[in-house]
């Protein structure tokens, strides 16, 4: 019996603190340039020197009587006190909270305080925080022609102000600051509505945006109204990129389509939440038929649609562009000498490639 009591008063003995460990105690006084804290058991601690300096704001707000959490930064000075750290120990916390915000998943609010060509400057718990542009929601993801970084940071710079709902992505310990991601908190919502999809799926959607390399639709729609009046967490955005619009070659989006304009695709890829679309899959391929009626070799009629600086582009058929390349020429002066846009003009084929859209041409003098 005796034996058993031994046994529960160590079990239940506090452990011995160490160097760096976090405690809990009583504020039971202070003076101008000291603050003392009863730690029960383990002794009694006292915030002064630097420390005191450090946490002066902190240390303004406390009374007789409060409870404080600190860290332990010597073990005994000499005076016998425990030499303790609140700035530490507030920062410790601030990172097992923000740790503890990444294992739940917690949606948090921020407000957006700066920007740089990256991405998003914020904070959390007082900590630096940072929102990657990679990781914005597609709603509010900057859609710029080629990627411009000078665009990209304008349009970042009118979140300035804004609150948005993210969630902690990662932590970066050595460098006092955390990663945010605002598109992680749909991203569960979205795998369980891409579960009711799969590859060659048509889907009716909403075109929303429209970039240099494609347009943004999002979908499903209601088929009643033809409006998006669903919610925003149970509709997807995918991407029709250019090659995918149509079967000619498409050199500005937005002649193909417009925003705001319902059309149906297809589902040609969904790789990690992603959806890639297709509109020219839906449509007759052209390039099956001139396979048929053309071979190298052959002499073709077309008109000239425009210049670039690898050549003239010729339509031979409706939608099926054929390139007479600058090289056939003895320069670009002398191309435009030789072919009016708007003209139509005999060509020899030199290459049909009907599965690679393409097809090389030559004058005929």
């Amino acid at each position: 019996m005796i034996v058993k009591d031994i046994d529960k008063k160590v079990n239940d003995a506090p452990m011995s603190p160490q160097m760096g460990s976090l405690v809990e105690g009583k504020v039971i006084g202070r003076d101008r340039s000291a603050l003392y804290v009863d730690l029960g058991p383990q002794g009694t601690g006292i915030i002064f020197g630097k420390e005191f300096y450090l946490s002066k704001e902190a240390i303004k707000d406390l009374n007789v009587g409060d409870i404080v959490h600190a860290k332990i930064v010597e073990m005994e000075n000499d005076d016998g006190y425990r030499e303790l750290s609140l700035q530490d120990a507030t920062k410790d916390l601030n990172w097992q909270k923000l740790r503890d915000l990444k294992a739940s998943g917690e949606i948090i609010q921020v407000k957006i305080t700066g920007v740089n060509k990256g991405g998003l400057l914020t904070s959390v718990n007082n900590m630096a925080a940072f929102l990657p542009v990679s990781q914005l929601s597609p709603e509010n993801y900057p859609r710029v022609a080629d990627a411009d970084k000078a665009k990209i940071l304008k349009e970042l710079q009118k979140f300035i102000g804004k609150t948005l709902e993210v969630k902690v992505l990662d932590l970066l310990a050595e460098e006092n600051k955390l990663i945010l991601s605002e598109k992680a908190k749909t991203e569960q919502a979205i795998k369980e509505i891409l579960a009711n999809y799969k590859k060659d799926d048509v889907i009716e959607g909403k075109i929303t945006g429209i970039a240099d390399f494609g347009a943004f639709i999002k979908f499903p729609v209601n088929e009643e109204s033809n409006t998006q009046n669903l919610a925003p967490n149970t509709q997807i955005e995918g991407l029709i990129h250019i090659s995918e619009l149509d079967w000619q070659l498409v050199q500005n989006p937005a002649e193909m389509v417009k925003v705001g304009e319902i059309v149906k695709a297809k589902i040609i890829d969904i790789t990690n939440n992603q959806v890639f679309l297709s509109l020219k899959a839906l449509k007759e391929n052209p390039w099956e038929k001139i396979e048929k009626e053309y071979k190298k070799g052959d002499t073709i009629k077309g008109k000239v649609s425009s210049f670039s600086p690898f050549g003239a582009f010729v339509e031979v058929l409706p939608k099926i562009r054929g390139l007479c390349h600058i090289s056939e020429f003895a320069s670009p002066a002398e191309m435009e000498a030789a072919l009016k846009v708007g003209e139509e003009y005999q060509f020899e084929i030199l290459l049909i490639e009907p599965k690679e859209h393409r097809m090389s041409l030559k004058l005929k003098k």
